[in-house]
Parts: structure tokens; C-alpha cells; sequence
């Protein structure tokens, strides 16, 4: 298992240290570069965005920059932003409670719900419970995310006045916890729309392969009850697969959501991207890539030590 482990981090920082390398190409290749929104300014010379590139340090090679870059990632010096003038750890790190407390929220209701609905409509198969829940999974996954954003924004913000159609915090406001679950309720709930539809069919999967296994024959011939057979049996053997989701998920718990973080202005690290991809904040960018990658590579690794954990056979062919 620990030559599994190591195998695993090896190949985990050979693949964040490509992403890195690419990832900094794009930015460098990009056209216009982060000068370009001096030269759109008639009132600055060549000589001003001369010695703003230099004072920037984009006048040298790419090989520099990038391994200038790459080393103050060791010693936590992400470079600093071009347009906040800020650390970009700073920068980023500051919207990163946000972007946990959204996702966090949106992530665990739809595990919970999700496998909950699955796995009633795999042991209920061709219901109409089962039906009405494949039927609208379809749906939800089918209908982009935005949608669903814009229209819990005019049914419930706009029409009934329920709830609050963007950001955090009231302005003006006292704030506390009531405010804040206010202002969290609709993104939350239509991240958790669209994750329940994900782990819905997971968990229907999982469990109808489980169902079909021999020793869960044998447990309904002895006579074992529907909740016993489903609880302690079933879900147990299909907890594989949705580990694996759960991991391939942890990302959004760092990388946030861009699309619902921009419909609502939700001030996390979703809109933080795409805000900096207008201004071309080349270094913000690269501070959330590499902090969703590391996470895409964690929470990969995560999974396959907890499946390993939960059945012998991974663990097995991992100690190979």
C-alpha cells in the first residue's frame, strides 16, 4: 500500500507540474497579454509599456518567467496581481471561504439527496417513483445551469420577493447568520439541483450492479428485509463509485462554480476567475489553476485510498 501511495504522489506532481507548465504557456501565448489594456489608452506612450513590462518583469523570455514563477510557488510567493497590486495568495485565498461555504453546502445536500434518490429508485426499479426521478435528472442535467439561475432569480427574487437575487451580504445591513443563509439559499439550491441529477444516476448505477450480485440473492432467500438488504448490503457495495464521485467533485469545493458564482455574484473564486479573465490578470489565473489542480489531484487520490479502504479487492491490486 505505502509503494501505492508513492507511486500515486509521484505521478500526482509530474502531472500538476505539465498543468503548470501548459497552463503558463496558454497565459504567455495569450494574444494581447495583460499590457493590452495600456496600448487601448492613446495617453500612454511606447516608453510608458516599456517600462511597465519591465517593471512587470514580461519582458523576459518565457523560460524565465516561468521558472521565476514556478520557484515562488515552493516558497508560497505566488507573484502579485496586475490590477489589485496584491499578493495573488492574498487575493485568492480572500475568496476562498466563500466559494467553501457555497460549494460545501451545495455538495453535501446532493450527495445526501442524491443517493438517497438513487438508490430508492434502483430498489423500486421501473416505478414511477423511479420514473419521475430518471425523467427529471435527465432534465436537469440536459438544461444548462445558467438557466435555472436566471429562473430561480425572477420566480423567487424578482416575483415573490423571497429571497435575495445576488451577492453575500445585505448592503448597508448588520449582516449574522439569517442574512447569510438568505443571500446562499438560491446559488445553494440550484448547485444542489443540478449535483443532485449527477449523484442520482451514479447511485441508481451503483446499486442496480449490486442488486444483481449472487450474495445479494442470498440475502433476500433468507429472508432479510427490504431495509436491511438495501441499507447494510447494497449501498455498502455501490459506496465505490460514489467515493470516486465525491473526489472528482472535491475540485468545486476549491474552483468553485463559474457559472452560478457569476449569475448570482457570489463573491467566490468562480467569479473571481472570470472577472480576472476580462482584466487579464495572468497571475490570479494561474493561482486558482494551480489550486484546482492540485485539488483535482488530491481528491483523485483521496478516492482511490478510500476505495481501497472500503473494498479488499482495490486494496489487493493496489499492494501489487
Amino acid at each position: 500500500m505505502a509503494g501505492f501511495i508513492l507511486r500515486r504522489l509521484w505521478q500526482s506532481a509530474i502531472l500538476v507540474a505539465g498543468v503548470s507548465l501548459i497552463g503558463y504557456a496558454l497565459m504567455f501565448l495569450a494574444p494581447g497579454g495583460p499590457l493590452s489594456v495600456y496600448t487601448l489608452n492613446p495617453g500612454v506612450t511606447a516608453a510608458d509599456i516599456e517600462r511597465i513590462a519591465k517593471a512587470l518583469g514580461l519582458d523576459q523570455p518565457f523560460h524565465v518567467q516561468y521558472l521565476k514563477w514556478a520557484g515562488g510557488l515552493f516558497t508560497g510567493d505566488w507573484g502579485t496581481s496586475f490590477v489589485a497590486r496584491r499578493p495573488v495568495a492574498e487575493v485568492v485565498l480572500e475568496r476562498l471561504p466563500a466559494t467553501l461555504l457555497l460549494m460545501g453546502t451545495a455538495v453535501t445536500a446532493a450527495a445526501l439527496i442524491g443517493t438517497a434518490v438513487g438508490a430508492l429508485g434502483a430498489f423500486q426499479r421501473y416505478s414511477l417513483f423511479d420514473y419521475l426521478a430518471t425523467t427529471w435528472a435527465m432534465m436537469a442535467l440536459s438544461l444548462p445551469t445558467f438557466w435555472f439561475g436566471l429562473v430561480a432569480i425572477y420566480v423567487f427574487a424578482v416575483n415573490l420577493g423571497w429571497f435575495p437575487a445576488g451577492g453575500m451580504r445585505t448592503l448597508g445591513g448588520e449582516g449574522g447568520v439569517w442574512d447569510l443563509a438568505h443571500h446562499l439559499a438560491l446559488p445553494a439550491g440550484v448547485l444542489t439541483l443540478v449535483l443532485v441529477a449527477q449523484w442520482s444516476r451514479y447511485a441508481r448505477s451503483a446499486v442496480l450492479e449490486v442488486l444483481t450480485q449472487d450474495y445479494m440473492r442470498a440475502a433476500r432467500a433468507k429472508g432479510l428485509s427490504r431495509s436491511t438488504i438495501l441499507f447494510r448490503h447494497a449501498m455498502r457495495g455501490a459506496l465505490g463509485p460514489l467515493v470516486t464521485l465525491l473526489g472528482l467533485q472535491m475540485p468545486l469545493l476549491f474552483g468553485g462554480a463559474l457559472v452560478t458564482e457569476t449569475v448570482f455574484s457570489w463573491p467566490g473564486m468562480g467569479l473571481l476567475f472570470v472577472s480576472s479573465l476580462g482584466t487579464r490578470d495572468y497571475p490570479v489565473l494561474m493561482g486558482i489553476l494551480m489550486l484546482s489542480a492540485v485539488s483535482v489531484v488530491v481528491g483523485n487520490l483521496l478516492a482511490d485510498l478510500a476505495n481501497a479502504a472500503i473494498d479488499p479487492r482495490v486494496k489487493k491490486g493496489a499492494a501489487r
